[in-house]
């Protein structure tokens, strides 16, 4: 799976390359985003959340980027090495064919030592055929741009330092100084190769040269590292490529140190050029990790899902009864709870989208679907990898007793809508998932619970929803209690099992959703005129709803149409098998990038409907 693009010489200042064409390297830490020009505009360092060092993919001029790639117009392609997250852009000129390889070494388990902080970036460069010029140019800006830097050269080696960071550049070609950048202008012929390698360094981690032999063996050893990993994929149905693609994907999304994984890698990618929905991602949403254990189990992959449990166990537990329930609905990538939300001013935006955004106020929002989303995955979880221990039972169980008390509450809902409180639909089933799965974990276990409250809440919910949630007049169930506005997370009601997927007034919903908010399979979250959601613009599609519309069709048994939509879906990735969080009005991605919501999504589809062809 490759895409092609021409790539002109450069003629003046650079501009924006679309979301969309860009592939994703990382060492299980952070990541770095690289476009199919060669570029990287994005990479953050030594974390996921920590400020970037390149960032024109939010800001051209003053974000920084890393560019390499053939000096004279070329062709591009790129594709990931099979089976692996190690990327390859290649550069068809005139005069020979080039390739840039770029991966960053996974660490393992080498906790606490020197190497294991070292977060190296490698991009070793080839000439496959002919000859090739090629052309570097490192431009980092610290600190989302904000910050000033140094850089200082002595023959192959760099340093640049700024007052919070500092990284060494290593080549094996000469590098000159252009103010506080560097340049690289150097010929390959058939055969040769250049590396080039920027490292964190200070502390215990000092510059240290990245010679061909040593980025031929982290080259190998990446291979043999993601490979290992995949391996343990009990997935062989159909689409086992996509499938696969988005479990590496999700596998880059975690933070191995603690086992989090963040929604996305990026922020403020806008879900519409020019405007303002544009938010910091980077993040640990519990519903989003929480279904990413559901994806992950079901491919084999019990690793991950045991050091989400982990983070759970150490950071998502019972606190102390805030006016937002006992959970937030977000934590920082090492538990933290304060993630106050801030606009840097100084950046433009992706292509002019402003404002840019760190941090996430939505983190101190009332969202009620997070309970049945984790103790759902808790569930999953304790019935497919391993036992939960008493003391995840004891939390388990406070938990249920907070959601008995507080189900019929308001609040902003799934989508994270800021214009205000509602009696979302959603919210209700998932609470009602919560009881329900508490339910049977101790059933299952013979753990101790107060089941006949329990028992008296979850039919409450149940008849809450089937009483209020409907409505008469559009034959269908509905965004809020008692009105008439459509949403498409109720198509989680029959994946929940609140529903049987044949149930009339199912069937009749999803006819419902068919007509206002499916669009060449893409579906809509909502109509925001008809229900203002406290934002200005209109946003696209929204992938993970697309998927779960492909599982509704599936579960109800419309084989025909549902594989056609998933089949249809799949076009809309990108060259690699990558999505965005949405699909704009004439395909192109929209929103942060790659979104581990919609990866889980389509596993989750492709698994159900693939069992269900047979």
């Amino acid at each position: 799976m490759a895409g092609t693009r021409i790539r002109e010489p450069d003629t003046g200042a650079p501009g924006y390359v679309p979301i969309a064409d860009h592939g994703l390297i990382g060492d299980l830490r952070t990541v770095a985003l690289v476009g199919t020009d060669g570029t990287i505009d994005w990479y953050c360092c030594p974390s996921f959340d920590a400020p970037s060092v390149f960032a024109a993919i939010l800001d051209a001029e003053r974000g920084g980027r890393f560019e390499l790639a053939a000096a004279d117009a070329a062709r591009t392609k790129q594709f990931y090495f099979p089976d692996t997250n190690v990327l390859i852009t290649r550069f068809f000129t005139e005069d020979g064919v080039g390739e840039v390889q770029d991966f960053m070494p996974v660490s393992g388990d080498r906790r606490g030592s020197a190497e294991t902080e070292r977060h190296r970036l490698i991009r070793r460069v080839l000439c496959v055929r002919g000859t090739l010029p090629f052309r570097a140019r490192v431009a980092p800006r610290f600190n989302y741009g904000a910050d000033p830097h140094t850089v200082r050269v002595e023959g192959c080696t760099a340093l640049f330092e700024s007052a919070t960071l500092s990284l060494a550049l290593t080549s094996t070609v000469s590098l000159e100084n252009d103010g506080t950048d560097l340049r690289a202008d150097f010929k390959l012929a058939e055969g040769e190769s250049a590396v080039f390698a920027l490292d964190q360094v200070g502390g215990e981690v000092a510059p240290r040269r990245c010679a061909h032999a040593e980025a031929e063996d982290q080259f190998c050893a990446t291979v043999a590292y993601w490979r290992r990993w995949l391996a343990q994929s009990r997935y062989r149905g159909r689409w086992r490529e996509m499938v696969h693609r988005s479990a590496l994907t999700l596998k880059l999304l975690t933070y191995a140190p603690t086992g989090a994984i963040v929604a996305a890698p990026t922020t403020s990618l806008p879900e519409r050029v020019g405007g303002e929905r544009n938010w910091d991602y980077r993040y640990v949403w519990v519903r989003d990790a929480a279904f990413a254990v559901y994806a992950l189990l079901r491919l084999g992959f019990a690793g991950e899902a045991e050091a989400f449990m982990r983070f759970v166990t150490r950071h998502i537990s019972p606190g102390d009864g805030k006016a937002t329930g006992p959970l937030q609905i977000m934590y920082g990538i090492d538990g933290r709870t304060e993630l106050p939300e801030r606009e840097l001013g100084h950046l433009e935006g992706h292509r002019g989208s402003a404002p840019v955004r760190v941090g996430n106020a939505a983190a101190d929002q009332l969202q009620l679907d997070i309970y049945g989303a984790l103790i759902d995955s808790i569930y999953l979880f304790d019935k497919w990898a391993q036992p939960i221990s008493s003391a995840q039972w004891d939390d388990v169980s406070a938990l249920v007793e907070w959601v008995c008390e507080h189900w019929d509450q308001p609040d902003e809902g799934v989508w994270e809508t800021r214009g205000g409180r509602q009696n979302f639909l959603y919210s209700r089933l998932m609470c009602w998932v919560a009881v329900e799965r508490a339910m049977r974990l101790a059933n299952r276990r013979g753990l101790p619970a107060d089941l006949p409250r329990w028992r008296q809440c979850r039919d409450a919910v149940y008849r809450r929803i089937m009483d209020r949630g409907w409505s008469a007049g559009r034959q269908a169930f509905v965004q809020c209690e008692d009105g008439d506005v459509l949403d498409a997370a109720v198509l989680m009601m029959p994946l929940a099992k609140f529903i049987a997927p044949t149930d009339p007034k199912w069937l009749s919903t999803l006819d419902a959703l068919t007509e206002d908010l499916v669009s060449d399979s893409l579906v809509y979250r909502y109509d925001p005129q008809a229900s203002p959601d406290g934002l200005r613009g209109d946003e696209g599609t929204f992938s993970i709803c697309s998927f779960w519309y492909v599982e509704a069709l599936t579960r109800a048994g419309r084989l025909d149409e549902a594989r056609l939509a998933f089949e249809k879906m799949l076009t809309y990735a990108n060259h690699l098998g990558l999505y965005a969080e949405e699909i704009g009005p004439t395909g192109e991605q929209q929103g942060n990038f790659p979104q581990a919501f919609t990866h889980l999504s389509l596993i989750s589809a492709a698994y159900n409907l693939d069992r269900a062809l047979g």
